[in-house]
């Protein structure tokens, strides 16, 4: 398998967000959108792992899965959320005996629902030197345009994001709205002295409540203009999936005419949205 820091070498990338199913329902739906995504030829998909480890073999098993039995290159996700050093370096000791090259290192937050520890690791940088003395893996890590909620100054959060960067191979944004907070990051970041590349995450709007809750979390703005468009048309799901694919296929034109170096889809284990996205933008990778 690839590793994606080489893969971003060579070109505009197109990559693939997905998450471990645990029903077979669910598990019917994510290889239906593997098979209907392939063809697409994404540049590398990443799969996600649920904190404290509540997918912890289940996310192993997706990527092996996906490097042995498809044309794709896949990356784990891995959390620190509350887990010891000791358990992190198990699973990197695991990922790399299975040749698995690619990790996204996160910082994560333990699920509330679970008694769970907060984690022997407190930031996803601490897990990215971890990674580094036990594998030769290319290592993401995720940032925030807007910026993490949890950061108490925007100048804070980006002098750390370039700390944490400087020392990844790349970086994944948490899906936004507007290009002028991905391309105010990048701008941020290189006056920190860090060029690394930033993939900007794209998550179309199909439900106005759904991206409610998901931009909540993660501390997203839903800027004023798109809730106007979306309430006008609230009472008709179809044309609110339409104007969230329209908006987000303008989001994605205005971020790769501005130099971004890719563009990474949120699935949702789903693919028409992400399909129709490209087909719009008539999206190839240049490798």
């Amino acid at each position: 398998m690839a590793k994606i820091s080489d893969i971003l070498n060579d070109g505009r990338t197109i990559s693939f967000e997905f998450f471990p199913p645990r029903t077979p329902e669910a598990e019917a739906q994510l290889e239906q959108a593997l098979r209907e995504l392939e063809p697409l030829r994404p540049s590398y998909v990443s799969v996600t792992y649920g904190a404290g480890g509540t997918t912890r073999s289940r996310t192993h098993e997706l990527v092996v899965q996906i490097n042995r039995d498809l044309d794709l290159t896949a990356m784990a996700h891995l959390t620190c959320a509350a887990h010891t050093r000791a358990e992190l370096a198990e699973i990197l000791a695991t990922y790399r005996d299975a040749k698995i090259e690619n990790v996204l290192a996160l910082g994560g937050d333990p699920p509330q629902d679970l008694d769970l520890p907060p984690g022997e690791l407190e930031h996803a940088i601490d897990l990215v030197r971890l990674a580094r003395g036990i594998g030769d893996f290319s290592i993401g890590v995720a940032v925030h345009p807007e910026p993490h909620p949890r950061s108490p100054t925007l100048e804070s959060d980006r002098r750390f994001t370039a700390e944490k960067l400087a020392e990844a191979d790349f970086g994944i944004t948490q899906f936004f709205f507007e290009p002028e907070h991905y391309f105010e990051l990048v701008q941020s970041l290189h006056g920190h002295g860090v060029d690394k590349p930033v993939i900007p995450g794209i998550m179309p709007v199909l439900s106005l409540a759904g991206i409610r809750r998901m931009a909540e979390l993660q501390g997203s703005a839903l800027p004023a203009w798109l809730v106007e468009r979306l309430h006008a048309v609230e009472d008709d799901p179809a044309a609110v999936r339409r104007v969230g694919i329209d908006e987000a296929t303008r989001l994605c034109s205005n971020l790769l005419e501005g130099g971004a170096p890719g563009l990474h889809f949120y699935t949702l284990n789903r693919s028409p949205a992400t399909r129709e996205i490209a087909a719009n933008l008539g999206l190839a990778p240049t490798r």
